[in-house]
């Protein structure tokens, strides 16, 4: 089904001639773009301070504020041309403004009280980056309680007997990286700061996903679930990859507004397919795809900074050999019976251990290995053909914050997060089988495993690269909803999709 945007929405309007991404209180492109209404920020200010309030309502003071802090716009050292600005994850949630250099409080009262700092703009950025917008403008723009300018952000506390700022400080599971604390001029000498209480709670909230919030997840995979079809369609023997990657790009954008993808787009062919991340900058998707090349595209679009991640396996030609064929669906039999498996409730673990099964299941039907299911098991041969991670959860950025925080088991070697599913978290599933070179040696040397592999019949495979199938998927009351579910999955669908173009 493709998303059907602004149609018979309350919040949304008819199709109208529209200049700019913003209109009071909306992020809209016009056309027929989704119009996403901004009081999903203002929501997302109220449940934070609902939690922090239930949380630690015996700590915290009167007059405190919650502090965040927007990206800056930095240019580059040696020009003075700034790289593409992306705003900081937890200030968007919060704010829903893509402003470089801007601050943001909520009081932690019963309001909610919102106050949006932004720059105070010298009179020649009219001349060279547009018109300067008055506060008033923000206001209405933005849904917040009160703009302010970043030089009276001291004064304002100060006026409001500030007692204590609530700033974000704590690591990364996934970049392994701290978040660097906001601070202002005077802040620390005249402001009581907690930098040990936010973080845990700001980053669950953004676990679970609002209505609003999930609506614009799907509008980004249906625009991504369409720009795949495209490329299905377009995908020839003899183009580049990257070639493939101009198409998804294009599409997206030129048709659903999707200006961004979430991360870097993965269009790998041949061998490249066993390359987790391929496409990165020393193997830029620069490869010719091969007349008997197998094609593993992942590419997600990005529509107010909330991103999809889908990922699409194909042979070029459209018809699959039957190697290629025993792969897929040792693949696609992983991922349908995660899903069907995925309600409130049930730990992620269990599921990448499901999916690990399935797949040696179906290695030792093709004859590739041998022996025991529970021994394999047993002995990591699963991590061999499957070496990464089930899946991770999905937002506002592509590997979402969460994963190890709140009811989480300790981590388990790739995986992003060991917790249980809870209704509205937004995850990928995206099961993989893979033939990796020094993955596959290392595996052969070792006395023990090497029992388990048929290794002529292994050489029949290898030449595949790799498959991968990823869906973005949402945890409902009682079960799940693939939210990628449109896109043709098993071989009959693909080679019919693709044989119509």
């Amino acid at each position: 089904m493709v998303h059907k945007r602004n149609e018979g929405k309350d919040d949304c309007c008819e199709k109208t001639h529209h200049d700019s991404q913003y209109s009071p209180g909306y992020y809209w492109l016009g056309n027929d773009t989704l119009k996403v209404p901004l009081v999903l920020h203002k929501e997302n200010r109220e449940r934070l301070v609902s939690r922090m309030l239930t949380n630690h309502k015996d700590t915290i003071e009167k007059n405190s504020f919650i502090l965040l802090e927007g990206g800056k716009d930095e240019m580059s050292y040696d020009t003075d041309h700034e790289p593409l600005f992306k705003q900081e994850r937890y200030f968007f949630w919060t704010f829903g403004c893509e402003i470089p250099g801007c601050y943001g409080l909520v009081g932690l009262d019963d309001k909610a009280t919102s106050v949006l700092a932004i720059p105070k703009l010298p009179a020649d950025y009219a001349t060279w980056m547009g018109e300067i917008h008055s506060k008033e403008y923000y206001k209405s723009i933005f849904l917040v309680d009160h703009v302010i300018y970043t030089e009276d952000l001291q004064d304002y506390l100060k006026g409001n007997n500030a007692s204590t700022l609530y700033t974000i400080l704590g690591l990364n599971t996934d970049s392994g990286a701290t978040f660097k604390e906001p601070e202002f001029p005077g802040m620390k000498e005249n402001f009581k700061v907690n930098n040990s209480v936010l973080f845990p709670e700001i980053a669950e909230c953004r676990v679970i996903k609002t209505p609003k919030e999930v609506e614009v997840i799907r509008y980004a995979v249906d625009a991504s679930v369409s720009a795949h079809k495209h490329v299905m369609r377009t995908v020839k023997v003899g183009m580049k990859e990257y070639e493939c990657e101009s198409e998804f790009v294009h599409h997206a954008y030129k048709n659903w507004g999707c200006r961004n993808v979430g991360y870097t787009c993965i269009c790998a062919a041949n061998k490249n397919s066993a390359v987790l991340h391929y496409g990165h900058a020393g193997e830029p998707n620069a490869s010719t795809i091969s007349e008997h090349g197998f094609c593993l595209f992942d590419m997600g679009a990005e529509y107010h900074s909330y991103t999809a991640d889908i990922t699409c396996s194909f042979p070029a030609t459209g018809k699959f050999s039957p190697e290629q064929r025993v792969i897929y669906n040792a693949v696609l039999d992983a991922s349908v019976a995660v899903i069907q498996a995925m309600r409130p409730g049930v730990n992620w673990i269990d599921m990448h251990k499901l999916a690990e099964r399935c797949i040696l299941e179906a290695l030792l039907k093709a004859n590739i290995l041998k022996g025991d299911l529970l021994d394999l098991v047993k002995n990591g041969i699963g991590s061999v053909f499957f070496p990464h991670g089930l899946g991770h959860f999905l937002g506002l950025n592509t590997h979402d914050v969460g994963g190890f925080v709140g009811d989480c088991k300790p981590k388990t070697n790739s995986l992003r997060t060991t917790r249980d599913l809870k209704a509205n978290m937004v995850i990928t599933v995206e099961p993989g089988c893979y033939f990796i070179k020094h993955l596959l040696t290392q595996a052969l040397a070792d006395p023990i495993k090497v029992q388990f592999f048929n290794q002529q019949e292994l050489q029949k495979y290898v030449n595949i690269g790799g498959v991968r199938i990823e869906d973005d998927v949402l945890v409902t009351e009682n079960g799940c909803e693939n939210l990628s579910k449109d896109l043709p999955r098993t071989c009959e669908e693909i080679e019919e999709f693709m044989k119509k173009y």
